[in-house]
């Protein structure tokens, strides 16, 4: 159940990200057709789960300011764009997200490759402008960033995964899979807080290993909801991991057994915070809101 405190943290601040969203995009000077298709998917609405991640981050070490809102837009943006192209006929094709078409619906599929094309690069550039961000700690975000987004990230997870349907796979590989497609962005959302946030060297790499575990306790999640989930509420059908014979904790270790699991991660991503000099307490309320979404 979702704390107030941390519901008050997330009203507040989503509104904010979604104004900080519209101002990012609109600042892009390109042909007004590519332009409609980015606002397309950046307004599809979502909850905002890695910027908001990256705030608490914050959060944890000082007060949050107005400029670490473009830092947050910019890992929205990639979210968004890998959203955009796992939709496509070439990968997960689905005609619905967030309860409405999807880009290449709307736009084609042309331009729905190049709108993901234009967000992931407009992030970039984004974290590069960062105001009052020592140039150091924009090099540290830059270079993290593009790992976790890219083949040694969340592109080599989609990689793993596209290779991994209709396979058997093992744990080891289903949690590789995790750890990438979904956990890296996470990762990454914790990590640049943690350093924006000017946090020990030992902090970060305890944010690290807090954000992993997350990583598998959302994807988990996102396993358990594909079988027992509520299509309303979720924007999307549910049963396409069945469809295409992927390999999921319900598959692997039963419905039951992938519950289990889900509470075993969560302890561990919470055990991490124990050793940190964060005010870790709405990092913790993350874990249990992640855990007991319907969406």
């Amino acid at each position: 159940m979702i704390t107030s405190e941390l519901k008050s943290f997330i009203d507040i601040h989503k509104e904010e990200v979604d104004k900080s969203l519209t101002r990012c995009i609109e600042t892009v000077e390109c042909p007004s057709k590519l332009k409609d298709a980015m606002f397309y998917s950046i307004d599809a609405g979502g909850k905002r789960i890695r910027p908001l991640l990256m705030l608490a981050a914050i959060n944890a070490y000082r007060d949050i300011n107005d400029r670490d809102y473009d830092a947050v837009c910019a890992v929205e943006m990639v979210h968004t764009y890998s959203l955009i192209h796992d939709d496509l006929p070439a990968m997960d094709d689905d005609d619905y997200r967030r309860g409405r078409l999807t880009n290449h619906k709307v736009y084609g599929e042309a331009f729905a490759v190049l709108s993901g094309d234009a967000l992931l690069t407009q992030a970039f550039e984004t974290l590069s402008r960062l105001p009052e961000v020592k140039d150091f700690d924009k090099i540290r975000l830059i270079q993290e960033f593009a790992k976790d987004s890219g083949a040694q990230g969340m592109v080599g997870g989609q990689a793993a995964d596209l290779e991994g349907e209709g396979k058997d796979l093992s744990l080891k590989e289903l949690e590789y899979i995790h750890y990438h497609k979904t956990g890296a962005l996470l990762k990454f959302s914790v990590v640049a807080g943690g350093i924006l946030g000017e946090a020990p060297d030992d902090d970060i790499q305890q944010l690290r290993m807090f954000a992993q575990e997350l990583g598998l306790v959302f994807q988990i999640k996102d396993d358990i909801l594909d079988v027992e989930g509520n299509e309303a509420e979720m924007g999307k059908a549910t049963g396409a991991d069945q469809d295409k014979n992927k390999s999921t904790y319900p598959r692997l270790l039963t419905l039951d057994g992938a519950k289990e699991k889900l509470v075993y991660h969560a302890e561990r991503a919470k055990s991490a915070l124990q050793t940190t000099s964060a005010s870790s307490a709405l990092l913790e309320d993350f874990v249990d809101y992640v855990m007991e979404r319907l969406s």
